[in-house]
């Protein structure tokens, strides 16, 4: 059969529309989702004729249809849907960071479904600013004179650098030049902020005298930056905040801390790495102070902002502070989530990244346990299971250097790849990330969820590959 006869035997769009509408599982769908689904298949369909790797088995009406319902079925799946993270990495970037307790599920759905005071002032009648709703929460718990919060922790640092330093010199550390994921890189914040930056010391040492050295008439702020996601380790120097503090003091210039990830519990307390809180950051005395609000404190996205009064409300007044706003759901997550953290007693259990960092080795076990039982159900003689001891990672660029102790289950086979094993788990819905050490393929138990242990079950219990 020629292409031009191929071409003639594609079914038609109304043909195929026909048959779709008949199934009662797709008559909910929207007629142009279904129409396009329709067109783009026969689109792919008519290009492989013409390319000449489609034969006649490939363009039988049944066939078709079969693709087309297959390709409406991902249509009609949202983009954005549930993945069980058994990476464990517990701050996961790509998997959307920090979970959110139900106290705060429940504060953002209320609010979603009502209106609400956001910028209304119910005592006076009269607008009111969207940031009061959480100012003084942030306030309580830091120490900090003033405070506000933007959508992200890069948009903090541009805001704080325009506000500060624009059109000045900014002396920073060349150890402090970060890149964290998604490309967001200090030298690019602080040329698109306005301001000129210095960079003093080397990669591995910086000495106090170095900052001294740099400052000049134009000095506008001096910068200390969280080294988030990576550490420096061996023959190391570094200036403390307090003495970046005391050289400022002395030269009456504005210190800023970029802390990055930034804590409200010290974390030392449940054996892992210290930290700066953000309460012993500010009772430093530094003017400005930074920090996400999806890491380690176990909120939604946000860039909070702390410090001296006269600074944070510069920082307000700024014309991109309206730009790099966080709207309702935003506010009333971070609201809910700062609440938890009133009763310190109960911040560990009620705050999901707190949890998932301070979980215990024998529950991860359990888990681990429970599901190489299940799998053993299985019987497949190609595939291998092993309980195994390995680390997880808190993620999120916070203590890079902390391991936690954690239960994988490694799963191997002679016939198919630790890929192949992979991509099966997140084909499954929802999908299943773990990771591959060794060409071996980990679900790491301590990041799966307690109500996400019977899907992953299931996933190992039918196996397919």
């Amino acid at each position: 059969m020629h292409t031009p006869d191929y071409i003639q035997k594609i079914p038609k769009v109304d043909k195929l529309y026909q048959k779709v509408s008949a199934d009662a599982t797709f008559q909910k769908a929207p007629r142009s989702v279904t129409i396009r689904t329709i067109q783009q298949v026969l689109e792919k369909l008519r290009k492989g004729v013409l390319e000449g790797n489609k034969t006649a088995s490939d363009i039988t009406e049944s066939g078709v249809l079969k693709t087309v319902k297959e390709e409406l079925i991902k249509a009609m799946r949202p983009n954005l849907t549930q993945v069980i993270n058994a990476s464990g990495v517990i701050v996961h970037t790509n998997l959307g960071r920090s979970v959110l307790s139900p106290e705060v599920l429940n504060h953002i759905s209320h609010i979603a479904g009502h209106y609400s005071n956001l910028e209304f002032n119910l005592a006076t009648g009269k607008r009111g600013q969207r940031y009061s709703i959480v100012e003084p929460l942030i306030c309580s718990l830091t120490g900090a004179e003033s405070a506000t919060a933007v959508n992200n922790n890069a948009g903090a640092v541009l805001i704080a650098l325009q506000t500060m330093a624009a059109g000045k010199e900014v002396i920073v550390s060349r150890g402090e030049l970060v890149e964290i994921g998604g490309s967001f890189r200090i030298p690019d914040i602080m040329a698109l902020s306005g301001a000129r930056m210095v960079e003093v010391g080397t990669t591995n040492r910086t000495h106090l005298r170095d900052y001294e050295n740099a400052i000049t008439p134009e000095t506008g702020l001096l910068l200390k930056v969280h080294q988030s996601n990576y550490a420096i380790t061996g023959f190391t120097a570094s200036v403390s905040l307090k003495e970046l503090l005391s050289l400022g003091r002395t030269y009456n210039i504005p210190v800023m801390n970029d802390l990055g990830s930034g804590n409200l519990v010290d974390l030392s307390i449940k054996g892992l790495m210290h930290e700066l809180t953000v309460q012993e950051t500010l009772a430093t005395g530094v003017d400005i102070a930074t920090f996400s609000g999806d890491k380690l404190l176990g909120g939604p996205q946000a860039g909070i902002i702390v410090g001296k009064k006269s600074f944070v409300s510069a920082i307000k007044k700024h014309p991109m502070a309206r730009a790099l706003r966080i709207d309702k759901l935003t506010l009333a997550a971070l609201e809910a989530t700062l609440r938890l953290y009133q009763n310190p007693k109960t911040v560990f259990e009620k705050v999901p990244t707190l949890r998932l960092i301070e979980r215990s080795l024998t529950d991860i076990k359990d888990c681990a346990e429970k599901l190489c039982a299940s799998f053993r159900k299985n019987n497949l003689d190609n595939v291998h299971i092993d309980l195994v001891k390995k680390d997880s990672k808190i993620g999120g660029g916070a203590l890079p250097l902390q391991t936690l102790p954690t239960y994988c289950i490694s799963i191997k086979s002679e016939d198919i790849s630790s890929d192949k094993m992979d991509q099966y788990f997140r084909s499954q819905r929802p999908s299943i990330v773990g990771r591959i050490e060794n060409d071996q393929y980990l679900l790491d138990c301590r990041t799966i969820l307690p109500d996400e242990i019977s899907i992953v079950e299931n996933a190992m219990h039918n196996i397919t590959l």
